[in-house]
């Protein structure tokens, strides 16, 4: 039988980050679906397999470029208030965030007026769902860079993700060009 606890593929970004997942964080990610025990025992037998949940009930997901993703993280987490869970899944960075924040970000986006000169987010909120990385750690396109460990984890909203997304994108060291080859 297979536990609900892994460690991720590569390092977590700063020490105060989940290094795996937990049970608890488990039960908070199956939270998101209709039927959350059906989730976890699905988990617990196959925990090397990736799952889709939906988004908009439990938390809702803002997905970009790895490279802005990475400079996102890096920025909430030196300069800003933390980050949610986040997950790496076929080259792009889902950064779990706040109910609401997929309606809003957008607006605020659209606002600062950035047009095409960076690369729009894909804001997942509710009747959408994502693809979540496994709970084991296994080598892959998916995988926890900070894992969710407890049932209630700290979510950013929409301005912390907007202060994020402005400051990565004017980051001179970042090319928006990247892309990562499919998996």
């Amino acid at each position: 039988m297979t536990t609900l606890t892994t460690a991720p593929a590569c390092p977590a970004p700063h020490a105060r980050t989940a290094t795996h997942v937990t049970p608890q964080g488990a039960a908070w990610l199956a939270s998101a679906s209709a039927h959350p025990h059906s989730t976890l025992a699905r988990w617990e037998a196959r925990a090397t397999a990736p799952a889709v949940l939906p988004c908009g009930t439990a938390f809702d997901v803002v997905n970009v470029p790895l490279v802005l993703g990475r400079r996102m993280l890096d920025l909430l987490w030196a300069e800003g208030p933390g980050s949610g869970p986040v997950a790496v899944h076929r080259g792009r960075m889902l950064l779990f965030t706040a109910l609401g924040t997929a309606h809003r970000l957008p607006a605020l986006l659209a606002w600062e007026e950035w047009g095409s000169a960076v690369p729009a987010p894909l804001c997942h909120g509710r009747g959408d769902a994502v693809t979540v990385p496994p709970l084991d750690a296994t080598p892959g396109p998916s995988r926890w860079v900070v894992a969710p460990d407890t049932r209630s984890p700290w979510l950013p909203g929409p301005e912390a993700l907007l202060w994020a997304y402005l400051r990565a994108a004017r980051a001179a060291d970042i090319d928006f060009s990247f892309r990562p080859s499919p998996c």
